[in-house]
C-alpha cells in the first residue's frame, strides 16, 4: 500500500482578491481554516518581497491561528529569514523569486546557489521548521538539496502541466525518476505547481510523492462550486489515483 498522500491548499490567491480593491475581505486566514475543514492537510503561503498578495500580518494571523500545519514559501533573502525565524512556521519552502514574474516560473538553483543556501537551510533546520526546496526534476539538484541538508524538495510541475502528448509523457517521466532519485537517498518527495483535476492523477500516482501544494486552481473553482467542495474534490482525484 502506498503512502498517504497529503494535500496542501494556497491560499494566496484569496489575498490577491482581497487586495484588488484594498478591503479586509475574503480573509486568507478564513481561506485556510475552511480548507482544513473540507480534508487540506496543510496550508501553504507565499510572503512575496513586494507583498502582493500575502502580507505579514496574514502569516503572524496563520501561525497563531490555523488548526493545521502552515507552510511559509520565501525567497533566499535575510528579510524572509527573520520572518520565518520569528513565527516559527512548521515549514519553509524557499522557491525562487523575480519580481516581474505573474507566478513563480521555475525551480530554484539549489546547485548554482549552494553557497548563498547553505547558511539560510542550516539556520532554519536549526530553528526546528521542515525545510523544503522548490526545484526542477534533476539529479543535479536533487544532489545539491542532499548536499545541503534540506530534508525535503518539492518538483516543479509547471512544465508538466503545460506540455501534451510525449512531451507531456516524457516530462512525467523525468517527474518519477526524480522522485524515486530524492526517496532512494532519505529526502522527502512533495509535487506541485500547475495542477487542475484533470492532471493531476499521474502526479498523485507517483508512489515517493507525499504531498501535493496546490493553488490557484483551487481557489478558482472557489469562485464556481465553493472552497470546501474544491478542495474535497481535489482530495477524491489524488485518493483516486493513489
Amino acid at each position: 500500500m502506498n503512502d498517504p498522500l497529503r494535500l496542501g491548499v494556497n491560499i494566496d490567491h484569496v489575498a490577491t482578491v482581497r487586495n484588488a480593491r484594498g478591503a479586509g475581505y475574503p480573509d486568507p486566514v478564513r481561506a485556510g481554516l475552511l480548507a482544513a475543514q473540507a480534508g487540506a492537510d496543510g496550508i501553504t503561503a507565499h510572503l512575496r518581497e513586494d507583498r502582493r498578495h500575502i502580507t505579514d500580518d496574514d502569516i503572524a494571523r496563520l501561525a497563531a491561528e490555523l488548526t493545521v500545519p502552515l507552510n511559509f514559501e520565501m525567497a533566499a533573502t535575510d528579510e524572509m529569514r527573520s520572518i520565518a525565524l520569528k513565527h516559527r512556521p512548521h515549514a519553509a519552502c524557499i522557491v525562487p523569486e523575480k519580481r516581474e514574474e505573474r507566478t513563480t516560473e521555475g525551480g530554484l538553483d539549489a546547485a548554482g546557489q549552494f553557497a548563498h543556501l547553505q547558511p539560510l537551510v542550516t539556520d532554519l533546520r536549526d530553528a526546528g521548521i521542515r525545510v523544503s526546496l522548490f526545484i526542477e526534476p534533476s539529479p543535479a539538484q536533487i544532489d545539491a538539496a542532499l548536499r545541503l541538508g534540506a530534508p525535503v524538495v518539492e518538483l516543479h510541475t509547471g512544465r508538466y502541466c503545460e506540455l501534451s502528448g510525449e512531451a507531456q509523457v516524457e516530462e512525467l517521466r523525468r517527474l518519477a525518476d526524480a522522485a524515486a532519485l530524492a526517496a532512494k537517498n532519505g529526502i522527502e518527495v512533495h509535487a506541485g505547481h500547475g495542477l487542475t483535476y484533470e492532471n493531476v492523477a499521474p502526479i498523485a500516482a507517483i508512489p515517493q510523492v507525499r504531498e501535493l501544494n496546490i493553488g490557484h486552481f483551487l481557489i478558482g473553482e472557489a469562485i464556481f462550486i465553493g472552497l470546501g467542495e474544491s478542495v474535497r474534490r481535489m482530495r477524491d482525484a489524488m485518493d483516486a489515483a493513489r
